[in-house]
């Protein structure tokens, strides 16, 4: 984990300090969407606000993949809530949503939604990297890829 850089001075463009909320943190069976991730930002205190989407590629270690299933934990929505409040206590924003989605998905289908909002573009970016990061490192969900000719393989981890 990198720790958040500290400003050499206080922040007094804030009205108040940041909020650091958790607003969205699950892991699903169904359609993620990085909009509904971002809409969960709604707040007059950000004036940035930082979204990621992790699609599925129709390739990976140079073989072509038709699909993806993702097999999770049954502690893996604990763990993306803490990981999330993890890092809205370390870093100065007001709000993280993340969304991890189980279950088969397609090329193009989005396997991870990220946002982070908060008052300055500096933080939020920060902020939404390292969020990535670690929910790809503490994550216990398992990849199986599927290949054009029917044959799979596993992997330790999303």
């Amino acid at each position: 984990m990198s720790e958040p850089a500290v400003p050499a001075t206080p922040d007094t463009s804030r009205l108040a300090p940041p909020a650091r909320k958790v607003v969205l943190a699950e892991v699903r069976d169904g359609v993620v969407d990085v909009a509904e991730s971002e809409t969960a930002m709604a707040d007059g205190a950000a004036g940035a606000v930082v979204t990621f989407g992790g699609v599925v590629r129709n390739h990976d270690g140079g073989r072509a993949v038709t699909e993806i299933e993702y097999v999770g934990h049954p502690s893996a929505g604990e763990l993306v809530a803490e990981v999330a409040a993890d890092v809205a206590a370390r870093f100065p924003i007001d709000a993280v949503a993340v969304v991890h989605r189980v279950g088969i998905l397609r090329v193009g289908d989005v396997a991870l939604a990220a946002a982070v909002s908060g008052a300055h573009r500096a933080e939020a970016f920060a902020a939404t990297a390292e969020l990535v990061e670690e929910i790809k490192r503490r994550l216990p969900v398992w990849k199986r890829q599927v290949f054009p000719d029917g044959s799979h393989e596993w992997t330790g981890s999303a």
